[in-house]
């Protein structure tokens, strides 16, 4: 059987499952995404779609089909060679393209988060007020050969060798605003937001846990739960505290549970491209943050 876009757009289980998205939003996105595909054809110094050998995935639908599918269930590239009807070497050569040709088309809708402190702080100027949060999460990695790069990969959190982002969204619209860099996981929330010079505006509301502990941010108000004291207990007034932040800070988690919808986000991260660890977890949070804008306007 060989996958395509005709084969199951008129089954929606399965499309969602397959691509994250419904059919109405995919279709929107397509939309997007071919005049993208378009544009860089047209850029390039050959179209693939002309001369030379056919093109296995033939229009926009197959294309944007094929890359949402390897970023949602996330096969061995043999395997998705297999179903796609190509070579592994092809899909790994699609996968690059099309991964790009998708960030660009997120870009346009306005759907990627920024990476750059000074970028968050326009965004958020621009935008209603709304309370934030943020928090890191931690993605496993394969074990690397060098020794040197076991070391600096090892998190002893996790038992494993993991990669790290930190994001902040709105508790409103569950949009992410920022993404950082990717670290190695063993990298501590706050060394991060140091190293990142990570800032919201004056005036803000920023939940966050304790993993943030000393990083400060002037003129925001920090909400974020009391550790307890060496050799003593947490009063009962600072419980109920904590546990009311706690009902708040929950948002974020369902968030980074639809960011890792993506599978590639979840799963044993194993793709060896220089950066490509970085550009799927830009991609996981598009994809997130155009899915729930959708979704707010069908209410």
């Amino acid at each position: 059987m060989i996958l395509h876009y005709d084969g199951v757009k008129d089954k929606p289980k399965t499309f969602k499952a397959m691509t994250s998205l419904e059919r109405s939003e995919f279709d929107k996105l397509c939309t997007i995404f071919a005049g993208v595909w378009n544009e860089y054809t047209r850029q390039s110094e050959k179209d693939p779609a002309k001369g030379g050998r056919k093109p296995y995935l033939k229009t926009a639908e197959d294309r944007l089909f094929f890359i949402l599918f390897y970023l949602k269930t996330y096969p061995l590239q043999e395997v998705l060679g297999y179903w796609f009807n190509m070579s592994q070497s092809q899909a790994n050569f699609y996968i690059n393209e099309l991964s790009q040709i998708l960030k660009k088309t997120l870009q346009k809708t306005e759907n990627l988060p920024v990476r750059l402190s000074a970028d968050l702080l326009s965004r958020l100027a621009n935008e209603a007020a709304q309370d934030l949060v943020i928090d890191g999460t931690e993605r496993r990695r394969e074990r690397p050969k060098d020794p040197v790069y076991q070391k600096r990969f090892y998190s002893g959190k996790k038992k494993a060798h993991t990669l790290k982002n930190n994001l902040i969204a709105g508790l409103d619209d569950r949009q992410i605003k920022y993404l950082s860099n990717t670290h190695e996981g063993k990298k501590h929330d706050k060394k991060i937001c140091d190293e990142e010079k990570i800032t919201v505006p004056a005036g803000s509301h920023l939940y966050r846990d304790s993993g943030f502990q000393g990083h400060e941010l002037p003129a925001v108000t920090i909400y974020q739960p009391k550790k307890k004291p060496r050799g003593e207990e947490l009063t009962w007034v600072d419980k109920v505290q904590n546990r009311l932040l706690a009902q708040v800070r929950v948002g974020v988690e369902h968030i980074i549970a639809s960011v890792k919808r993506c599978r590639i986000v979840k799963e044993v991260f194993r793709n060896t491209r220089d950066g490509y660890e970085d550009l799927v977890m830009e991609l996981a949070c598009g994809l997130h943050n155009f899915r729930s804008e959708q979704r707010l306007l069908c209410y």
